[in-house]
């Protein structure tokens, strides 16, 4: 049986959550009040109920002690994702995630026992703005605010040359993860292997480091 995780609120944060859980071949409840959003999703996830989080039953109802992590969606009802996130943890579910859209927000939902808050609309801002600067980049994901993973297309210069003699790591502070050739990605790349001239490669850095590498 996969993971199962249940996601209240169904706004597109909350929605897309879902979906993306169920794809990876985890088990989706997903809970929201209004019957036409539940309606809209009951055909992609495991399952999908009508109801009021407010509620203190609802928590009994879905079985929340079964579940391996809940996703409270609700930051534009501060109450619901607050009584949400205390229930979720006083049923004994071991993972909460709380979106908020203010710091403070996040400091009241962290207060009553959220273990991670999420910024979706923060993040989404600084991931395209991480994308209009690192346009050298096919890719920037965020790991931390200090450290992400890019997938940047072999330079010239580098081509023909094998990890040992660049020396990325011990030159740059930069470790290299894995090789992207044709579609098919190599997360065991031989270092005494030459770099392909139409390849990409796959960085872990910090953020300053690797601003530094685009740059040059």
């Amino acid at each position: 049986m996969g993971r199962q995780y249940a996601v209240f609120g169904l706004g597109n944060f909350g929605k897309s959550v879902a979906l993306s859980l169920e794809r990876l071949g985890c088990e989706v409840l997903v809970v929201d009040k209004s019957m036409e959003k539940i309606q809209e999703i009951s055909d992609e996830v495991s399952y999908a109920m009508r109801a009021d989080i407010e509620e203190a039953e609802v928590m009994e109802t879905i079985g929340a002690r079964n579940l391996d992590g809940a996703i409270v969606a609700l930051s534009e009802n501060l109450e619901a994702s607050i009584v949400a996130t205390i229930m979720a943890k006083e049923m004994g579910i071991p993972y909460v995630i709380a979106k908020a859209q203010t710091e403070l927000q996040g400091r009241i939902l962290k207060k009553v026992g959220a273990d991670v808050i999420v910024y979706p609309e923060k993040e989404m801002g600084i991931r395209i703005a991480r994308g209009i600067v690192a346009t050298n980049f096919a890719e920037w994901i965020d790991l931390s605010p200090e450290y992400s993973l890019v997938e940047w297309k072999i330079p010239g210069k580098w081509a023909g040359k094998t990890l040992l003699e660049l020396r990325i790591r011990e030159r740059k502070g930069i470790n290299v993860v894995g090789i992207i050739q044709d579609g098919n990605v190599n997360l065991s790349f031989e270092p005494t292997e030459p770099l392909p001239e139409d390849g990409i490669i796959i960085l872990i850095g910090s953020n300053k480091v690797l601003q530094k590498l685009k740059e040059e």
